[in-house]
Order: structure tokens, then C-alpha cells, then sequence
């Protein structure tokens, strides 16, 4: 199978160096990491010996991570170093709690030192300059990728040792590994040490899991670029529009384009990670579970980006008390918890209005619940059409992205208000003319962000495995030949959480 895919691979550079002679350097940048990148780390991986593949996931991690941040690769080394060692202190000084909290301390403080000069530290400057009329200038200009993932990720192993939840890595090139898997150090998911613990000292890579890393890799793949950023297109349009001009309709239906992109765009990037992850012999967590078919936001946030918000219930939520010490302190705990949420997704106030809506949101619905709970009443909500309650979660989906995509927040309220204007104009003939260009691409995007596909390809296997398999081979093709030849005509490729 991986044979297969290689010569797939190949075959199809060959074809665009062909059909594409006088635009060969521009192809070749886009699609660098797919055709070289890719083929030759799985190649080396397979070859070198056991003892030299952390070693070979180290290198391969740092040149993937240098090739776009040459500089800013050495924050992500400072950042495995500093834990690292702190972990071995913590280890060596078992029986003497303060040098272990010091050690747990220092490597939490000089991780979100890390994070949060190089990503907040402008946002502060500028709002310095604000209030107090100041002109100080940006410390940095550059925001290396993906620092609020690795940090979190590497930060783990040294909380998780000072609880006694994980054992010691002693070995150097191991850790090293572990913070620098390539797959997902951009933007996740967040891998925990104590997720791949196991597999760091010992892989079990056969066939089986080999295909289906592929299969998951290709079906992100094709999220990202054929559905992602197709419909991507359309909200773009509709966001450069003069909002007071635009109609009702048209505004729905451009952030209808952008829930789907966000959705197929992150989703995509993790299905890649995680297929490739299973490539190399790592299982990593699950990062989205259908989140548009939640009836609640309260649901909505443990099938969204599932890793941030495991991380943040461990790291965050527990360590304030989580919900033992009464209901006020519950409430408080779920506010900082959200609160630090949109922050964590960018140095500007729209992250912070965002990640604070879904705070108050969360805690409505807890005060709801309990209080129903209190009198006897939660059925009462299980009375409520599953319809309704599924319009209610998305409908405030949808008004959290637009905060989430709209720098300005006055452009974000004039935009949630012209949503809700029913006095103004409903359609107009280029409302018309998006729906006829983008209408089959949402309804195909719409059933493929629910369950539906994956539960008939279920039944499909059941009944007929043999052919099932040819399928999925078809399948693959398909998706990965269309996927190429859209990377080739294409120059809008965006990554929406790649500074996050």
C-alpha cells in the first residue's frame, strides 16, 4: 500500500512538471510537503533501524519546522529543553517537594513567557498605546508557527511528571521527538506525552494501520483543499461586501460558508496529522467528533477541537477545583477557563469577546440544567425537538465565528446586526447568483460535516468487506488525484489555525 502510494506520488509530479512546465516553480512550492517532504520521511522512517527512528522523527521534526520558521525554531527548542530538564529534576529530587515545584514552576513560567511574548506582547504594547496615548513600538514582528500548540504540548510532560500521572523520559532524543512529531506540531492536535507514551519506546507498524493512516490522511486532505477552500471563496466575497448594502440572506449564507470552512479547513489539517501519525506507528487523540450535531454549546465544545479542551479541563478547570467546591466557584472556574480559551486563539479583543460569549453561554446552560435538576424538571428539556434545540447550538456557532473571523469588533456587531435585520432586504440577484455557483458545494459540505457518510460506509462494510475495500481504494485515488489537480489551478490555499 504505501508502495503504491509513492509511485501515485511520484507519477503525478511527473505529470504537473509536464502539463505545467512554465508555472513548475509555483506548483512545486505549494505542493513541496506532499510530494518530496512526505515520501522521503516515510521512505527514510521505514529504513533506518529501530533504535534511530526517534532519532530520524527529531531531525525530520526540526527541518519540517525549520523550513518554514527558520529562525523561530530554536523558541521551540528552548521551549523542549527547558522541560526537559525540569522534568529530570522533578525525578531527581522526588523526596524534595521544593525543588520539585520549583522545577514545575520555572517550566511553566518560561513556557507561557515564551507564548506570551512572542504572541502577546504587540496586542499589550498596542492597547498600552490606546489608553495612554504612548507610541511605543512592536517588540516583535514575527509569530513563530504554531507556539501556542507545542508549548501546551511540551508544558504537559513536566505537570503530568510532578503529578505522578507519567514515568520519567531520561533519554534526550526521545522527548525531543515526542515535542517535535511533524504530523501535528503546526496546529495539533495537542498531543500529551501521556498519549504517546508508550508508543515513543515501542511502535507496532503493520499494513492495516499503514492504510488506514492513508485513507485518514487523504479524506483531510480532501477536506482541506476541496472543500475548505472552495467554499472558503464565498465567505471571502461576502465579508469584502459593504455590510450595510449586503441583504439578509447573503449574510447568512456567508457565514454559513464560513462555519463550514473553519470546520473542514481545522478538521481536515487533524485528519492529515493524525492518518499521518498512524503512518509512523502513533495513535493520536481524536480532535473533532461531528461537532455540528450538537444540541448545546455545552456539547459543541467536547466535540470541537476536543484536545484544547481536554487540555485546558486538566490543566485549567481540575487544578481551580473544577466542580467540588460548590456552584459559584464552578461558575467562576468555567469564566477563567473560557476566558483563557479565547486568548489562547489570538492576541486581539475579538478572541477575547469570543472565547468570553462561549463562557456565558456555558454557564447559562449550567445555571439551567442545575436548576431544572434542583426542582425535578430535566425533563423538560428532553421535551424540546432535537430540531430546535440543534438550531439554537448552531445559530450561536455561527454568530461566535463571526466574532472569531472579524478583527474589528464593530464590523463584527454591524455584521451579527444585519443578520437579524428583517426589515431590510431579504435577497437580491446576487444573492441569487452565489446560492447557483455555491449551492451544490454547501449541501455536499453540509453532509459531510454530519455523520451520515461515515455511518452508510459502516454498513457498507458490513455487508460487502471485499468490495468495500476495492472502494476505498477507488476512493483514495479519487480524492488525492482531484485534491493535486485543484493545488495545481489554485493560488487560494489558507490555513486558518496556522498562527494559533
Amino acid at each position: 500500500m504505501s508502495m503504491n502510494l509513492n509511485i501515485v506520488i511520484l507519477s503525478t509530479e511527473v505529470i504537473i512538471w509536464i502539463a505545467y512546465p512554465n508555472n513548475y516553480y509555483m506548483v512545486f512550492s505549494s505542493l513541496t510537503f506532499l510530494f518530496l517532504f512526505l515520501p522521503i520521511v516515510i521512505i527514510i522512517y521505514y529504513i533506518v533501524p529501530k533504535p534511530l527512528k526517534n532519532l530520524f522523527i527529531l531531525v525530520s521534526g526540526l527541518f519540517f519546522y525549520a523550513w518554514g520558521e527558520p529562525i523561530y525554531v530554536f523558541v521551540m527548542i528552548a521551549s523542549t529543553m527547558i522541560d526537559y530538564f525540569a522534568g529530570l529534576i522533578i525525578y531527581r529530587f522526588n523526596k524534595t517537594p521544593a525543588m520539585r515545584k520549583a522545577a514545575l514552576i520555572v517550566s511553566i513560567v518560561m513556557n507561557l513567557s515564551l507564548l506570551g511574548f512572542f504572541k502577546y506582547s504587540n496586542f499589550i504594547i498596542d492597547n498600552i498605546n490606546n489608553i495612554f496615548g504612548t507610541s511605543y513600538g512592536a517588540v516583535t514582528s514575527l509569530l513563530p508557527i504554531g507556539i501556542s500548540f507545542f508549548t501546551f504540548q511540551s508544558m504537559s510532560y513536566t505537570i503530568d511528571l510532578y503529578r505522578g500521572e507519567i514515568d520519567i523520559q531520561k533519554n534526550p532524543i526521545t522527548f525531543a521527538a515526542f515535542v517535535t512529531l511533524f504530523p501535528q506540531i503546526v496546529a495539533g492536535p495537542i498531543v500529551r506525552y501521556r498519549d504517546v507514551e508508550k508508543e515513543l519506546n515501542e511502535r507496532v507498524i503493520n499494513i492495516d494501520t499503514i492504510w488506514e493512516g492513508i485513507l485518514q490522511f487523504v479524506t483531510g486532505l480532501g477536506k482541506k483543499v476541496l472543500i475548505a477552500n472552495n467554499i472558503g471563496t464565498l465567505w471571502d466575497t461576502v465579508k469584502a461586501m459593504n455590510i450595510e448594502a449586503v441583504p439578509v440572506a447573503t449574510a447568512w449564507l456567508g457565514i454559513i460558508a464560513y462555519t463550514l470552512q473553519i470546520y473542514f479547513d481545522f478538521s481536515g489539517y487533524s485528519d492529515m496529522a493524525i492518518g499521518m501519525g498512524k503512518i509512523l506507528g502513533f495513535h493520536f487523540p481524536k480532535n473533532f467528533d461531528y461537532p455540528y450535531e450538537s444540541k448545546s454549546i455545552t456539547e459543541f465544545w467536547r466535540r470541537w477541537h476536543m484536545t484544547l479542551s481536554e487540555w485546558f479541563k486538566s490543566y485549567v478547570y481540575f487544578p481551580l477545583g473544577g466542580s467540588r467546591k460548590g456552584f459559584s466557584r464552578t461558575i467562576l472556574n468555567i469564566a477563567i477557563v473560557w476566558l483563557l480559551t479565547g486568548i489562547w486563539h489570538g492576541a486581539s479583543w475579538n478572541f477575547i469577546v469570543w472565547g468570553s460569549l462561549y463562557g456565558v453561554i456555558i454557564i447559562i446552560e449550567k445555571i439551567v440544567l442545575t436548576v431544572l435538576k434542583n426542582k425535578g424538571k430535566e425533563n423538560i428539556l428532553t421535551r424540546i425537538p432535537g430540531i430546535i434545540k440543534h438550531l439554537y447550538a448552531m445559530i450561536l456557532v455561527s454568530l461566535g465565528w463571526v466574532l472569531f473571523d472579524t478583527d474589528n469588533l464593530n464590523i463584527a456587531f454591524s455584521y451579527i446586526k444585519k443578520m437579524f435585520s428583517l426589515g431590510d432586504i431579504l435577497t437580491d440577484s446576487h444573492t441569487i447568483y452565489l446560492l447557483m455557483n455555491y449551492g451544490l458545494l454547501l449541501v455536499i459540505a453540509i453532509i459531510g460535516c454530519t455523520s451520515l457518510l461515515k455511518k452508510l460506509a459502516d454498513k457498507f462494510k458490513k455487508k460487502l468487506p471485499s468490495f468495500a475495500g476495492t472502494m476505498s481504494i477507488v476512493y483514495m485515488t479519487a480524492v488525492f488525484l482531484l485534491s493535486v489537480a485543484y493545488l495545481v489551478d489554485a493560488s487560494y490555499n489558507p490555513f486558518l489555525y496556522f498562527n494559533f
